[in-house]
């Protein structure tokens, strides 16, 4: 039986933040950025599907796992930090490089594209971008952190902004990831504050030419649909794919029709 094998890398952001990286896999390079509550444990449920196609390096994001993080918070520096990924990749491939982000850091990813030429291809699921929150979400999640309820920050807002249902989040309570996610419920409302503050410029990416995938989940909250939207007309490159009977979370109750989706798009993209 194969077993599997990651290595972590690091490579320091534009503010002097470290941020971890870990790579498994053999083939192009994929970066993946997860989004909110999450780190790079999040993408257990398609690394299988991904390793023999292309080499992945997953991200940490700021403030999780064995990533550093900075007193003072900005979206920008989030970006800063992708593109800081996307520099190491390609120096280390020789070349430019996939990157695929999912949620906020789909929003992460957006503003990276602003700041390197080295994405190659990008794939963007529901990043949010410009549709804020539910009016009260982040005081209500401040006030459960502060109350020590950090299990519960993740679960409401994974349940009130990204749409996820009951069962499904029974089955994200089972993965090795879970308690990941309530160790970073500490990012969660800097992050949904940050969010609900973004402003989508489109003058930023009109000159962008990156092939980029839009994924949109048929079932998702009607506000992902109207992001999907405003982004695929910021992005000239931009077209949308969306995932009959699936949500938000793709990648766990469709590990294969999302892993598909993506790899089709890599290699028409060539």
């Amino acid at each position: 039986m194969d077993v599997r094998t990651e290595t972590r890398l690091t490579t320091t952001s534009r503010d002097g933040t470290r941020i971890a990286y870990w790579r498994s896999g053999e083939g192009p390079a994929l970066i993946l950025v997860h989004g909110a509550t999450a780190d790079h444990s999040r993408w257990e449920t398609v690394l299988p599907l991904l390793e023999p196609h292309v080499a992945v390096y997953a991200m940490d994001r700021r403030g999780r796992g064995h990533s550093g993080d900075a007193a003072d918070y900005r979206i920008e520096e989030e970006g800063a930090d992708v593109a800081a990924v996307v520099e190491a990749v390609a120096d280390a491939t020789g070349g430019p490089v996939d990157v695929l982000g999912h949620s906020y850091g789909g929003l992460c990813l957006l503003e990276a594209m602003a700041l390197t030429a080295r994405i190659r291809r990008a794939v963007l699921y529901e990043a949010g971008a410009g549709v804020p929150t539910e009016p009260g979400l982040a005081d209500e999640l401040t006030a459960l952190l502060a109350d020590g309820r950090r299990e519960e920050v993740v679960s409401e807002l994974l349940t009130v902004a990204a749409g996820v249902t009951p069962d499904q989040l029974a089955s994200m309570r089972t993965l090795p990831s879970w308690p990941n996610r309530v160790a970073a419920a500490h990012t969660v409302v800097r992050e949904v504050r940050a969010h609900d503050g973004y402003r989508l410029r489109p003058e930023r990416f009109g000159s962008l030419a990156v092939p980029t995938l839009l994924l949109l989940g048929a079932d998702s909250p009607p506000s992902e649909a109207e992001s999907t939207a405003a982004v695929a007309a910021a992005l000239p490159g931009a077209r949308v794919v969306t995932l009959a009977g699936q949500g938000h979370v793709a990648m766990l109750t469709a590990p294969d029709l999302f892993t598909a989706e993506i790899l089709t798009f890599l290699r028409r993209s060539t």
